[in-house]
């Protein structure tokens, strides 16, 4: 048999080459293509066939070396996907393809941000129950008695005592400044005992309110509120910890201002609104003309606060601030209808950022 008919027999071979396992493949494999493979002798034949032919051979011989080779892999290919779809088949906590991917609701990205931004100034996250007492929500905070606040129509009462209202009072917390009071009680334990530092946390939940639930108000929403506590802690030092919020927020060219307020548990208080994003300050149907849009609520901590906590006023000042996070995705992704958040639509859901 000539060189010339050799390669054109092992050509049709190759091409019907076929392989079951792993094990068949590279015994193909070693048939043909290694040291010893027919097709390696067939190049050592080459060597003495004539001058005027060795053209013509050497093409046949690259093609049939090249369609064994293209060969091998494509049925190493079928082979490893076969293997896949068999440990695929076989695994039964794996879950069905095409996998969807998911995305994350808009709050916990808003939430996420605010914390990312004030942790990068020192805040760390504290945590508190839901299910709160009236001492922690109300009372170390500088609450009177007949605040509107403890009323059964601003508050959830789980257990209620009849009469007037007692320390014990068990109820849905109304804001996540009940974490910063048990902060404060725990930092007032460690000065007694000798310990020195700081408090400087960020306390982000849910809260509830007895309120009709329409576009603009719910029965529950999310907060974040921030404490600092310290030594010669003034109002500078707040103003410029929201101001570095805000513009990491909405913009480096965001303005703030800060409008006296009341509340409670801070004194002096204020209210703080940003220059509006959507219409860069100059007036629209958003800000409603007047260029600023109102945020968030602050101000330095009541001595009466720090009192009743434990801590010396007289050593101790600090600031507070807190924010709705429904307010501050409304401004960021423009949601109009606060039931949007908690209505789990999936269209609505799908047009925020990809896990």
């Amino acid at each position: 048999m000539t060189l010339n008919e050799h390669i054109s027999e092992l050509t049709v071979k190759v091409e019907q080459m076929q392989a079951s396992t792993k094990e068949e493949l590279e015994g193909l494999r070693l048939k043909y293509l290694s040291k010893k493979g027919e097709i390696t002798e067939l190049f050592n034949e080459f060597r003495s066939v004539p001058k005027e032919q060795k053209a013509e051979l050497g093409q046949a011989l690259n093609r049939l070396r090249q369609t064994a080779e293209t060969r091998i892999n494509e049925m190493r290919e079928s082979l490893s996907q076969a293997s896949a779809a068999v440990q695929a088949k076989e695994d039964l906590t794996r879950t069905p393809d095409p996998i969807a991917l998911g995305t994350r609701h808009p709050l916990s990205l808003v939430r996420e941000e605010i914390i990312d931004i004030f942790s990068r100034i020192g805040f760390t996250v504290a945590d508190g129950p839901e299910v709160e007492d009236d001492r922690h929500v109300f009372g170390l905070l500088n609450f009177a008695p007949e605040h509107p606040a403890r009323d059964m129509q601003d508050t959830f009462f789980v257990e209620k005592e009849t009469g007037e209202q007692k320390p014990t009072d068990i109820l849905l917390r109304t804001h996540t400044s009940s974490v910063q009071t048990r902060v404060m009680t725990d930092f007032a334990k460690k000065l007694q005992n000798g310990e020195q530092g700081a408090i400087r946390v960020l306390c982000p939940g849910r809260v509830y309110r007895n309120e009709a639930i329409s576009a603009r108000a719910h029965c529950f929403f999310h907060q974040v509120e921030g404490l600092y506590v310290d030594k010669n802690v003034s109002f500078a030092d707040l103003r410029q910890a929201l101001l570095y919020f805000a513009k990491e927020m909405f913009g480096e060219d965001t303005r703030i201002r800060l409008r006296p307020s009341y509340f409670p548990f801070t004194e002096p208080s204020a209210e703080m609104d940003i220059s509006c994003n959507i219409c860069g300050g100059k007036g629209c149907a958003f800000c409603k003309n007047t260029g600023w849009v109102e945020i968030l609520g602050c101000g330095m901590v009541d001595p009466n606060v720090l009192e009743a906590c434990g801590i010396d006023s007289k050593v101790y000042s600090g600031y507070a601030f807190g924010m709705g996070v429904e307010r501050i995705a409304n401004l960021k992704y423009r949601v109009k209808d606060l039931r949007l958040f908690s209505e789990n639509d999936v269209r609505f859901l799908n047009q925020f950022q990809s896990c």
